[in-house]
């Protein structure tokens, strides 16, 4: 099973995988907090705050139950 399909990491859904939002990246806390909202409302994703491209909510992608394999910034199934 290739990394990209691995069952649901025990990585809580409020904490991307480093290789998708580096701890150092300029706009972090404020793509934390739009998706910490987002979550919240139970919606599926939410606006990047830098880019206002349409962001799909680690809560979203568990609930699909596998990796579509497009680099999704919160996949939860990124180990």
């Amino acid at each position: 099973m290739s990394a990209e399909r691995r069952p649901l990491a025990a990585r809580p859904l409020t904490e991307p995988h480093p290789s998708r939002l580096p701890a150092g990246h300029p706009d972090r806390a404020r793509i934390l907090a739009a998706h910490a909202a987002a979550l919240a409302a139970e919606e599926a994703g939410y606006l990047d705050p830098a880019t206002g491209l349409f962001v799909l909510t680690a809560g979203f992608l568990a609930r699909r139950g596998t990796c579509c394999g497009r680099g999704c910034r919160h996949c939860p199934y990124v180990t």
